[in-house]
């Protein structure tokens, strides 16, 4: 059904081309992508009312209730690995998230796919995939491969179709100066399709795609996009896109997840701008991981002049709108709602608090008030504090 669903799109669409979250500070910090770029914020007028229900749809699954950090690829072939491992077996945690394809467009280890020999973009961060994935089994560690979707300087460069373009031909690129591809181009999709094929081959149980969403700013907004976007949408891209790479993922026993600003859950006006429909997507994706980092909302949503200050209030607040928007699907397939909790300081925003083990713990607890159970943690750096360990074995206990 979801390929008859595909395939209505592909025929809608016009031949586009032929065939042939994150943004990081200097210090390695995840952050809004760029100030001319932040997303519209709506404040809550009203606060909304605790619910002790459950997720509002329950995905069918055989595996663990994930609760993960992330993992870079250099990081990952490190000797820093072997210390994010026993972090792991000394709490709760029991899932690491690790870059396959990142923000450069790097593959992070040899990869020997057509497209990825072609461009040679396998990256060896990662000497023998194999053997890390031997480990990580070996110590019951449930495995998520994180695949940067449409900012892709590396596949723009080399198929200059796909890339992104302003009306005067030059490229698309965020404020870090890295190129993105087209969202309708299915040269795009076949590819991100090829990558995650080959990670789940590798042994990964997972796929999560990033930036899998329309670039933000004047440039964007500029960009020839090759279709006429007042009749296929940005939401018909995003959820298209989706539901043909999942098709692909499912067939090869794996999970399908997308990353998505925790600011479109409930705003029209940024599903508008970067494609993402938080309901459309629940029911086309087996898990939604919403970024709903307090300090990626500006001042005056959920009644807070600063919400990074507000670490329980915030995430609880942007996970209830998640209730709310997904209870709508009430009947239909919906996802089951993972959301990425900030692990990082973010000494850009003004008014800012410090984000140790206690604002962690506050957020893994709105987590669980708003009626979710899974989360993953966020440091660019992947460095966590040593003391999570401590903290988490005393609330078992």
């Amino acid at each position: 059904m979801r390929r008859l669903f595909v395939l209505i799109i592909m025929l809608m669409l016009p031949c586009l081309v032929s065939c042939g979250s994150r943004e990081e500070t200097a210090q390695g910090l995840r952050m809004t992508e760029a100030p001319e770029m932040a997303l519209t914020q709506e404040r809550t007028e009203t606060e909304q009312e605790t619910q002790s229900g459950t997720d509002p749809c329950e995905m069918e699954k055989e595996r663990p209730a994930v609760k993960g950090i992330y993992v870079t690829g250099p990081v990952a072939g490190s000797e820093r690995m072997n210390d994010l491992i026993a972090l792991v077996d000394a709490t709760e945690l029991n899932t690491m998230v690790i870059d396959v394809k990142n923000d450069e467009g790097e593959i992070t280890w040899k990869m020997d796919t057509g497209s990825v020999l072609e461009m040679g973009n396998g990256v060896a961060y990662i000497r023998d995939i194999n053997a890390l994935m031997e480990t990580l089994k070996a110590h019951g560690i449930y495995t998520i491969a994180r695949i940067v979707c449409f900012k892709d300087p590396v596949f723009a460069a080399h198929h200059a179709g796909s890339a992104l373009k302003k009306p005067d031909g030059s490229p698309v690129t965020d404020a870090y100066g890295l190129a993105w591809v087209n969202p309708y181009d299915q040269e795009v999709w076949a590819y991100l399709a090829e990558i995650a094929q080959a990670a789940l081959d590798a042994g990964f149980d997972e796929i999560q795609y990033d930036y899998v969403r329309f670039p933000i700013g004047s440039d964007a907004e500029a960009a020839d996009y090759k279709v006429d976007m007042s009749v296929h949408t940005k939401e018909q891209a995003i959820t298209g896109f989706l539901s043909y790479a999942g098709d692909y993922i499912h067939e090869k026993g794996g999970v399908l997840t997308a990353d998505v600003f925790g600011t479109v859950i409930g705003s029209a006006t940024d599903i508008e701008r970067v494609g993402q429909n938080y309901a459309a997507l629940g029911e086309t994706v087996d898990v939604l991981s919403p970024m709903v980092y307090p300090s990626h909302y500006g001042p005056g949503v959920f009644g807070f002049d600063v919400p990074d200050a507000h670490p329980y209030d915030t995430v609880y607040q942007a996970l209830m709108q998640s209730q709310d928007v997904l209870g709508q699907n009430e009947g239909a397939h919906c996802a089951l709602v993972r959301p990425w909790l900030q692990a990082f300081t973010a000494t850009w925003v003004s008014g800012h608090i410090s984000y140790e083990v206690e604002q962690i713990q506050q957020q893994i607890q709105a987590v669980y008030d708003a009626g979710y159970e899974e989360w993953i943690l966020w440091n660019a750096t992947c460095r966590y504090p040593a003391e999570l360990a401590g903290d988490m074995q005393e609330k078992e206990e």
